[in-house]
């Protein structure tokens, strides 16, 4: 009898441990499944701009609306300067600057701080165009260049500028920027391009290196 109920009890202990273990294993197989899928899906963050509609990201391409509104932002900050903020200038375009520019680009950055910190150089930007291209990762900004000596603006000229992308999962940064010069062939800026500073007051202001 006592023989019976050992028996009994240790084949209901073994049905037990069988159930346990083929729910772990269930556990281990549904985790590893949810962990491929999680990696291989599309991921997308939505913005919610202050002046905008609601902007969504996906780590395959970057949306139109984003691109224009970073190109905006950036065309405020590159094109707009004053001697008292070029190390704010500088530290803010290089933040958002690709890693493989960054170098180059603060070469030309420090160039333009050295020439015009202390001095009375003022540039301000006023755009009326934004045009954005999401399939060659390019945007075109253009407008009035002013530079200022002083209180006396001596310069006020339209110009347009184009600015080259990287785009990497979410993450939109820069690695090309310049002023496009009328009648040159199209050839986006690579990686090295920087931004130079004008030679004098009195010279044309682009704020960039020519693009052609």
């Amino acid at each position: 009898m006592d023989i019976d109920l050992a028996h009994a009890t240790h084949q209901a202990t073994l049905r037990q441990r069988n159930v346990l273990a083929a729910l772990a294993a269930g556990l281990a197989i549904a985790l590893v499944v949810m962990f491929t899928v999680a990696q291989s899906r599309d991921r997308e963050v939505v913005l919610v701009p202050v002046l905008h509609a609601p902007v969504t990201l996906t780590n395959r391409e970057v949306s139109a609306d984003y691109l224009e509104m970073v190109t905006r932002d950036m065309a405020t900050l590159v094109l707009n300067r004053s001697p008292d903020a070029l190390d704010y200038w500088m530290k803010n375009i290089l933040a958002v600057t690709d890693e493989r520019a960054r170098g180059d680009v603060k070469a030309s950055l420090m160039k333009i701080v050295s020439e015009e910190q202390g001095s009375q150089i003022t540039q301000f930007f006023t755009p009326d165009s934004l045009q954005v291209n999401p399939g060659k990762l390019e945007s075109t900004v253009g407008g009035i260049v002013h530079t200022v000596v002083a209180s006396k603006e001596v310069t006020s000229e339209h110009r347009s500028f184009r600015f080259v992308w990287s785009y990497n999962g979410v993450s939109l940064r820069l690695i090309g920027f310049g002023m496009i010069v009328p009648g040159a062939a199209h050839s986006p800026p690579a990686a090295e391009a920087s931004l130079a500073a004008p030679a004098s007051p009195d010279a044309a202001v682009s704020g960039a290196t020519p693009v052609k």
